[in-house]
């Protein structure tokens, strides 16, 4: 069975009525990012970052799956699928896809400020007073500006970018490092599929055969699955 890759970013959760990360007047959901995402955030008023995570996980509650998450889980018929994604969302897992990577970690999920081991699954608010096993305030399982992606994680989607048949790119500008480079360890007879609004001026540097597809997550993955034939 052939193997394909799935690399996502905010565009395929958009049409789910989630906003991209980075609107244009540089705000998210109204928030300063430097004031909700970045550790020096969390050590100035954690309060605050709860309260914007707080909101993420309850709006991520009302939302569903579009049809793009859905293409990418039925993939799973035809394909040996893995997902890495940049978001933070669970809607690849509530689409049906089950081999997922979070780079940048898990809105449902916290941590332990004093063991980053100890995640718990997370489903309501998080306050300062919340503690881990070992008696330690939590804080969001998020990896924020100025934080390293966990190595392990990043190891593993290199290693199976290198595995892939075929890499689908959908919903992201390619920009933030480096979780951008995961496609470029495709081997060299791999098809990219890049799949963006604005396919046509992502800066995308490759041998490989790639095929620009500029359209939403849905219009796109939807020709993507006519080129499989499937």
């Amino acid at each position: 069975m052939k193997k394909i890759l799935v690399f996502t970013g905010a565009g395929v959760s958009a049409e789910s009525g989630i906003k991209t990360f980075r609107d244009y007047d540089g705000l998210w959901e109204n928030y300063r990012i430097e004031d909700v995402a970045t550790p020096e955030a969390w050590k100035k008023n954690p309060e605050l970052v709860n309260q914007f995570y707080n909101e993420r996980r309850k709006q991520l509650s009302s939302v569903q799956p579009n049809k793009a998450h859905h293409l990418i889980a039925e993939l799973e018929k035809n394909f040996e699928v893995n997902v890495v994604t940049q978001n933070v969302d669970d809607l690849h897992e509530r689409a049906g896809s089950k081999n997922i990577i979070h780079l940048h970690g898990e809105l449902k999920k916290v941590r332990s400020t004093l063991a980053s081991n100890l995640i718990y699954d997370w489903e309501g608010d998080l306050t300062f007073e919340d503690k881990c096993a070992k008696g330690s305030k939590m804080r969001p399982h998020i990896v924020w500006f100025g934080e390293y992606l966990n190595e392990n994680y990043l190891f593993e989607a290199r290693k199976l970018a290198t595995q892939a048949d075929y890499c689908i790119v959908i919903g992201t500008s390619m920009l933030v490092y480096p979780a951008n480079e995961i496609p470029t360890f495709v081997k060299e007879d791999c098809t990219i599929f890049l799949v963006d609004p604005n396919a046509n001026e992502i800066p995308f540097k490759t041998r490989n055969k790639l095929v620009r597809i500029a359209e939403k997550a849905t219009d796109g993955m939807e020709k993507v699955m006519n080129m499989l034939n499937i």
